[in-house]
């Protein structure tokens, strides 16, 4: 997976683990995850704008592979470049168990706060891409969310910080053609 598309999902996919973490068990199934970002220097901001452009330039054959890679690894994305941007994942009965949503690799460690009524805190840090973070998570049920998020990272090898507000939202058992993403052996 690409750096850019990396350091989009890390966050969507720790504000998943938070959520699953959530004192009622969290849905199985379809999720949406709808996420608006602005970063400090507006790189962000160009990246997606560029993002924008060569979606717009791709050919339906080049777009549909496009679509087919980021499917292998679990992850629909809808308005790609658009503000919000939009990542839907689907989330087995298994992975719900035992709180894993996004296929772990090492490069990332998480904490979480204890839940004090309807929301939590977490951090996060991450190796590849650098990346750290910390926010907090508000749970509307066990098929909501809304979350903000402070993130620091490296951008063309310049420091650059995030900020992330997202929603999260369960849309239903069935996840149609996203395939749940390949997480390792317990």
């Amino acid at each position: 997976m690409n750096t850019a598309l990396r350091r989009m999902l890390t966050p969507s996919c720790l504000l998943l683990l938070a959520a699953a973490a959530q004192a009622e068990p969290m849905k199985p199934g379809l999720w949406e995850i709808s996420q608006k970002m602005q970063s400090g220097s507006g790189q962000m901001e160009a990246a997606m704008a560029e993002m924008n452009k060569q979606m717009a330039a791709m050919t339906p054959a080049q777009r549909k592979a496009m679509q087919d890679a980021m499917g292998k690894h679990g992850v629909e994305m809808k308005g790609q470049g658009a503000q919000p941007m939009a990542v839907r994942i689907c989330v087995t009965k298994e992975m719900a168990a035992r709180n894993e949503v996004a296929p772990v690799d090492g490069n990332c460690k998480s904490s979480q706060s204890p839940r004090v009524g309807n929301s939590m805190k977490f951090s996060f840090s991450c190796t590849n891409p650098p990346s750290s973070g910390e926010g907090e998570v508000t749970f509307v049920g066990s098929s909501s969310y809304n979350s903000r998020l402070d993130m620091k990272t490296v951008v063309n090898g310049k420091p650059e910080t995030l900020k992330m507000d997202s929603t999260g939202k369960w849309l239903g058992t069935d996840c149609g053609s996203v395939k749940p993403p390949t997480l390792p052996k317990p």
